[in-house]
This record gives structure tokens, C-alpha cells and sequence, in this order.
């Protein structure tokens, strides 16, 4: 049994050390500052992962109210809210139902419980994120963004530039780097592409699903680093009528279909249930509507999670979708939503609280 929280705080406390010791700060002699850099709350059990030398400068600043960054900060929260109580509660429901009897489902069922469990751990993990962020706006603090909706990456590499960005951007700067980085020959680069990955899936926990899950996204990643493509893609996704824009839809299908397959040996219990469950989803080749044991089909919840997916494609430019001309609207949206949904499901603890 671990503390909770330990693996933020830590590398909070690293992050500190190291750039002290490359001489990108200098060492801090107030304690109660410091003390709040390590322990600060609202990131305090799921992150993100903030770094000396940006929150540091701003505990030690004069922070006066302001209303507008206040506002902003309320709505971040909520929308938060909506993904956690709304998204994620609601498809965990449905993901652990799936997963707990995989060798009962048809193909049709599994890809479902595939895709429910992306979105319960997007909505879980980053509306704890968007939570995190705006509780701070309150307090006059801007953390750094930890999610840019990842799941209309068109490859592997967008996705983790995306997906968790203060732990990529982490491994990146602090053990990437050191290793030689892009630097070297290919077979360093490759090298430490994997070691970073392997390292990830570890840090996750002290089980071989993570090891598993972290070594096949070094795989994805493999293909752009051999191309020199793996900076292709650093722009937001715009599309229009010519045939590229097919192209880039087909891509970041592609992308999110290979980060389900790589979430089913994250959510699985063990390795041996991980390839259990894609052999039958690959091989069972039914596709009939199939009722759970604890609950009706679920179409309504496809078409809920469609809906997300629209809101989050027309504000992916955003920082959080409620604002601009319907924010009155959105807002009182959101707020039935949490209140329906929240009475509706069972609470679920934040996956990243185990980590």
C-alpha cells in the first residue's frame, strides 16, 4: 500500500532538485513556500505535474482577485464536473460490466467496452485536470495544461503531445533528454524512446499491464521516429471539403482505434485477460446488440458520448468549451447534466488517485 498521491509529489520534489542542480533556479529558503509547491492541493493526488521553475515565481508573487480569471476558473471546474460526473461515472459503468464478463461478450460488445473505458478514463483524468486548473484561477494560480483533446490526434506521437502533457513533457525534459534525446543515431533514439514509454507504464504501477501498455505505444511510436514523422502533426486539426481532410478523419480514427486497443491492457487485470479479450473482440465476429446483467442496452450512452465528442470538436481551440456566445446556456447545460447524472450514478473514485 502506497501513499496516496505519491507518484505527483515526487516528482514535484525531483523536478525541484534537478533544476536546481542544472542551475534553472535557485534554491528555494523560504520553507512555507516551498512546502506549497510540493503539497499544493488541488494537484496534489492526480496532478498534473508542475514544475519549480513555473509554479514556484507565482506562489512567491502578490496575488490580487480577479474577477474575470475567477469566472473562467468556475466554468473550467465545471466543465470538469461534466466530464468526471456526466462521461466518465456514467461509462465506467458500462466499461467494468464488459471487462468483468469479457468471456460472455460478442465482438460488437467488447468494442464497446473498449471505448467506454477510453472515454472513462479521458473524462475521469481530465476533468480531474480541469478541475485542478480552474480551483487554482480562483486562487489567482495558472497550472499548467495538462490535456488538449487528445483523442483527435491524427498519430500516435500528437496523441502524446496531448494525452497527460505534464508527465510527457516530464519523462521529456528530466530523463529523455539526459539519456541523449535525439542527439544520437537512430538506435539511441530508439533507445530512449522506449525506455521513456517503459518507464511511463511502470510509473502507473507495479503490475505488467502498465510495462505492457507503455511498451506498445513505444511500438506505435516506432514507425514516426524510423519516417522523421513524428512532428508532423503540431498544429490544431482543421478540415474542409478537398480529400485531405478524408485523410485526416481517417487518421485520427486510426489513432484512437490504436489507443483503445492499448487501454484494453491498461484496464485489464492481467495480461493473460488483456489478450483474452482482444483475441474474442478480433475473432468472435458477432456484432448483434447484447443486454448486460445490471443494465439495459446502451445507445443512449453511445449517443451521449457522440455528443461530448462534438462539443469538445467545435471548442478544440478552447481551453474548456463553456464560453463564447452561449456561455449562459452551456452553463445552465452543464449544471442539469451534473445534477441529473450525479444522482443517477454510483460515485467512482478518480483512477489517477490510485497512482
Amino acid at each position: 500500500v502506497l501513499p496516496v498521491g505519491i507518484s505527483f509529489y515526487t516528482f514535484h520534489g525531483l523536478s525541484y532538485v534537478i533544476d536546481i542542480y542544472y542551475k534553472r533556479i535557485k534554491a528555494e529558503y523560504n520553507f512555507v513556500d516551498y512546502s506549497l509547491f510540493v503539497s499544493y492541493f488541488p494537484l496534489l493526488v492526480a496532478g498534473p505535474i508542475e514544475r519549480a521553475t513555473h509554479l514556484l515565481p507565482e506562489i512567491k508573487e502578490k496575488r490580487n482577485f480577479d474577477f474575470e480569471q475567477a469566472k473562467a476558473g468556475i466554468y473550467q471546474l465545471i466543465w470538469g464536473l461534466v466530464k468526471k460526473v456526466v462521461i466518465a461515472d456514467t461509462c465506467a459503468t458500462y466499461a467494468s460490466a464488459i471487462f468483468d464478463n469479457y468471456s460472455s461478450m460478442n465482438s460488437w460488445s467488447l468494442i464497446l467496452g473498449a471505448v467506454y473505458f477510453a472515454f472513462q478514463i479521458y473524462g475521469d483524468f481530465s476533468g480531474y485536470s480541469d478541475m485542478a486548473l480552474g480551483m487554482s484561477k480562483l486562487f489567482g494560480l495558472e497550472l499548467l495544461r495538462n490535456f488538449n483533446y487528445p483523442y483527435f490526434s491524427r498519430d500516435i506521437a500528437e496523441f502524446w503531445r496531448r494525452w497527460h502533457i505534464s508527465l510527457s513533457s516530464w519523462f521529456r525534459d528530466y530523463l529523455y533528454i539526459p539519456l541523449g534525446g535525439s542527439k544520437g543515431g537512430m538506435w539511441m533514439k530508439i533507445r530512449n524512446t522506449f525506455i521513456i514509454f517503459l518507464v511511463s507504464g511502470f510509473w502507473h504501477g507495479a503490475n505488467w499491464t502498465y510495462v505492457v501498455w507503455g511498451g506498445i505505444n513505444a511500438l506505435y511510436f516506432l514507425p514516426l521516429l524510423l519516417r522523421k514523422a513524428n512532428r508532423n502533426n503540431i498544429d490544431t486539426v482543421v478540415l474542409d471539403k478537398s480529400w485531405e481532410s478524408i485523410k485526416v478523419i481517417a487518421n485520427i480514427l486510426l489513432t484512437f482505434a490504436l489507443s483503445c486497443i492499448a487501454w484494453v491492457f491498461f484496464r485489464a487485470s492481467t495480461i493473460t485477460d488483456a489478450f483474452l479479450y482482444l483475441k474474442k473482440m478480433f475473432t468472435n465476429g458477432e456484432f448483434a446488440s447484447q443486454y448486460l446483467a445490471n443494465e439495459r442496452y446502451n445507445y443512449e450512452l453511445l449517443l451521449m458520448v457522440l455528443a461530448f465528442v462534438i462539443v469538445e470538436w467545435n471548442n478544440r481551440t478552447k481551453e474548456e468549451p463553456i464560453s463564447g456566445k452561449y456561455q449562459s446556456v452551456s452553463l445552465a447545460l452543464c449544471l442539469v447534466a451534473i445534477i441529473a447524472f450525479g444522482t443517477y450514478s454510483d460515485y467512482k473514485e478518480f483512477i489517477y488517485f490510485q497512482f
